[in-house]
């Protein structure tokens, strides 16, 4: 079986930046292994697999570490991919995945000069407080001043500075509880930013990722209700940095961005 791959670098108009995730287009579903494979070649953050079914499309993501029940950016790189290049006069994607199904509409730039604006429909993940502890500590180097816990877990210290200087020691990292921890801290007085954040996830063979749309939806949620406010712009303090519009309802997040090509090949896995 031979399957297109895409590169596409998301949360961002332009490459080397945002968070790059493979895209693949096969015929039909690969075995897991194959597709767990893949995504441990590929070494991104994620690698995303669709197939078209009679009930429509159906996606699936992929970390080096196995497979996740949700992606942000490799969703924003797969409807780019679809609507670029399938469906390219569509300009809303629905996708069928774990998470149940995920939407994502195109917002045409009208000048042509910049990029489109890709805006996902995503659900939120509950947060519950739990205390904040020493192995949190030991793990990131600083004492959080709150921890919360979804899907992932959520620590919020005390400002920006302290986040982007982070050096988390990764294996205690992976005794953290959650599957991805997520570390945020409200945005500077002159960021134009409400929150900046960073996102870790050893636990899938990903010391960080540089753009996380899922984490998003535990980040988002809180900040929302921190700062009373439902129309958010997060940054991702990675190395490559990403830029994320939000709004944000009782159980659902939109989470808005742009996507740059970077390359196109054929996988030929016999």
């Amino acid at each position: 079986m031979t399957m297109r791959q895409y590169v596409v670098d998301a949360f961002t108009d332009e490459v080397f930046k945002g968070n790059p995730a493979a895209v693949c287009l096969p015929e039909m579903w690969p075995s897991d292994d194959l597709m767990a494979n893949i995504a441990m070649e590929n070494h991104f953050s994620e690698t995303a697999f669709i197939v078209r079914e009679p009930e429509g499309w159906h996606l699936r993501w992929f970390t080096p570490g196995g497979e996740i029940d949700l992606c942000g950016h490799a969703t924003l790189a797969s409807a780019y991919v679809l609507l670029r290049f399938v469906e390219p006069n569509a300009d809303m994607v629905r996708f069928r995945t774990m998470s149940g199904i995920l939407t994502v509409t195109r917002q045409r730039n009208k000048d042509g000069h910049g990029a489109d604006v890709f805006t996902m429909d995503f659900p939120t993940f509950e947060l519950q407080p739990i205390p904040v502890t020493d192995a949190m500590e030991r793990a990131l180097g600083i004492r959080p001043i709150e921890a919360w816990l979804g899907r992932d877990l959520l620590c919020v210290m005390s400002d920006e500075s302290t986040v982007r200087g982070l050096d988390p020691d990764q294996e205690l990292v992976k005794e953290l509880p959650g599957l991805l921890t997520n570390v945020t801290a409200a945005g500077g007085v002159n960021s134009g930013f409400d929150c900046v954040s960073r996102s870790f996830a050893p636990k899938l063979a990903v010391p960080e990722d540089p753009v996380c749309g899922s984490g998003h939806c535990h980040i988002l949620p809180y900040w929302s209700k921190r700062l009373d406010k439902v129309s958010l712009t997060a940054y991702q303090a990675s190395a490559r940095g990403g830029i994320i519009h939000a709004m944000v309802s009782s159980d659902r997040v939109s989470l808005g961005g742009s996507a740059a090509l970077f390359s196109i090949g054929t996988i030929l896995p016999d």
